[in-house]
């Protein structure tokens, strides 16, 4: 009974959203489609860090990448959702590909390292190239649409990220209940042990990077038709490193984790940075953000998702 109400609990959180859609107000849609989309790319890192024990700080350039993909494929004539999301999400595999190739013969702190390099590499290219039209960034002329659907239209923006989100989770359960699955956790626990049972072990570990990557695209797709415009901060190392802290502060091992760390860090993110709530101090909201997650993490070293496990003997699913 408890594991079926854990399971329902996403998909009823999924439905509530739908419902309530039609309902809010231009700003709490958009800033619900913001969160989500973090969720999505807090999601494709968790594959990595959470399932399959592989710490990367270059995430974040698979994420601009999909985002710099949309918008230079669309062009002035504006593109279908039909091409532009895969191109994003292809470019973004691609790059992935590359970069996990190459990286994946490292370990430890070496393999954060060579992730930074990466994304670093990567930033310069569109920061320092007319390729992505330098620090100013590209503006998308038409948002893509595919029939009837506009992601130019507010409600038709808020069901799409609604159903990537969904998809996204829903693809990385599976994985997780999946042969594929259960040798990433495998890796996780115990490399060594995997590679003398016979296991494939840089396969696996570098399709977990591509898949990883892949789903980084698709979120940063879905940035780019939401605010029309993109540039190199996109792909900076802080992003990477948000993004991590999404993961940890919602309890890493957890899809539901990276779903309720991204909505908690995006939360907290708006309150300490607005003087209707917090007054002078919203102009320095880093060093009170700082204080915050080091808090967290002290007070809860499971992430917020283990405040479970103090009310159940047998802890969180």
């Amino acid at each position: 009974m408890k594991n079926l109400l854990s399971n329902s609990l996403p998909l009823a959180c999924a439905l509530i959203l739908a419902l309530l859609g039609p309902m809010m107000s231009p700003y709490v849609s958009d800033f619900i489609v913001k969160v989500m989309i973090l969720s999505i790319f807090a999601l494709s890192l968790e594959l990595l860090v959470g399932m399959t024990g592989l710490v990367s700080l270059g995430h974040a350039a698979f994420y601009g990448i999909g985002a710099y993909a949309t918008v230079l494929g669309s062009g002035k004539e504006g593109g279908s959702i039909s091409t532009l999301l895969p191109l994003a999400m292809g470019c973004a595999a691609a790059y992935a590909l590359v970069v996990g190739a190459l990286s994946l013969r490292t370990r430890g702190v070496y393999f954060i390292m060579v992730t930074l390099a990466f994304a670093q590499m990567a930033f310069f290219v569109f920061h320092d190239t007319k390729v992505g039209g330098g620090s100013d960034g590209v503006y998308m002329y038409i948002r893509p649409v595919l029939g009837s659907i506009d992601l130019d239209n507010r409600y038709a923006q808020f069901y799409a990220v609604l159903a990537a989100l969904v998809f996204t989770y829903g693809l990385l359960a599976l994985i997780r209940r999946s042969r594929f699955g259960a040798a990433l956790a495998g890796i996780r626990v115990n490399e060594q042990r995997m590679r003398a049972a016979g296991f494939p072990v840089y396969g696996y570990k570098l399709a977990a990077f591509v898949i990883a990557g892949a789903l980084a695209g698709l979120a940063g797709f879905l940035v780019a038709s939401r605010d029309g415009v993109v540039n190199p901060e996109l792909l900076a190392w802080h992003n990477s490193g948000e993004v991590l802290l999404m993961i940890i502060l919602g309890g890493l091992g957890h899809l539901r984790g990276a779903v309720i760390g991204a909505v908690a860090f995006t939360l907290l993110k708006e309150f300490l940075s607005t003087q209707a709530f917090v007054g002078p101090l919203a102009d320095h909201w880093q060093l009170t953000l700082g204080i915050a997650i080091i808090a967290f993490v002290a007070l809860l070293p499971k992430g917020i998702i283990g405040i479970a496990s103090r009310f159940s003997p047998r802890g969180a699913t």
